[in-house]
């Protein structure tokens, strides 16, 4: 059987502040086979990696992020000691080390976000499949499939997997990502049969990771991803 690829949710989450440069460089140094990021577009154009579309939980600032010019995301304090990083700096600090799944969270970040893999792909010697590109949003993994069919794509879902089923159908996406809840050994076996990789979410602690270690999936995304 395959190796269970180790995946790093947002970096590091269970022990760095999440989507920070720091929390990378943990998942890093854990030895992950990839990091799940969290993408939304400032106000001046740049993709930057936080999860929510406000700033209020995680930072001293407040207000939606799509509203806020890089410049005031950069002065901001991310638990109070880390910045927000753009996708570009978490591209530089990953540098091929792994695979690297960029969720898109805010909208119309599809194109930008294949630019920047374009970009990486042509002048920093990454290839394609060093990246995954996923989201809950149908639309924005449309305009990537339309923009570059190179791309690998991964289809999220916390309740309809069979929605989540067709919908990659559509658009020849490479992986479902599932809640962890939702997946059985036969359903994952199910999946694979139609040719899908299958990486679940948010696994953290041991008992669930056992158990869906033991439906044969092909990776795991954890807060902790040293306990995989």
């Amino acid at each position: 059987m395959n190796t269970i690829k180790r995946i790093g949710h947002r970096g590091a989450k269970g022990h760095v502040a999440e989507n920070t440069l720091e929390s990378i460089q943990k998942a890093l140094d854990l030895g992950v086979d990839g990091i799940e990021i969290d993408v939304h577009l400032c106000q001046t154009g740049e993709l930057v990696v936080f999860h929510d579309f406000t700033l209020e939980r995680l930072t001293d600032g407040f207000g939606q992020i799509a509203m806020k010019t890089l410049e005031e995301l950069k002065a901001l304090k991310v638990n109070d000691q880390f910045k927000i990083p753009t996708l570009l700096e978490v591209l530089d600090i990953i540098n091929r080390k792994c695979v690297l799944n960029i969720e898109l969270k805010g909208k119309q970040t599809a194109f930008e976000v294949c630019k920047s893999i374009q970009l990486y792909t042509e002048v920093k010697d990454w290839s394609f499949e060093d990246f995954i590109v996923s989201s809950f949003d149908f639309e924005e993994l449309v305009s990537v499939s339309n923009i570059n069919k190179d791309i690998p794509l991964a289809v999220l879902t916390e309740d309809n997997l069979s929605g989540a089923l067709n919908f990659a159908k559509s658009i020849s996406a490479k992986a479902i990502h599932p809640e962890y809840h939702l997946l059985t050994k036969e359903g994952v076996q199910e999946i694979q049969d139609l040719g899908f990789d299958v990486n679940t979410w948010t696994v953290n602690n041991f008992e669930d990771i056992a158990m869906i270690k033991s439906f044969g999936v092909n990776g795991i995304i954890s807060d902790f991803p040293d306990y995989i």
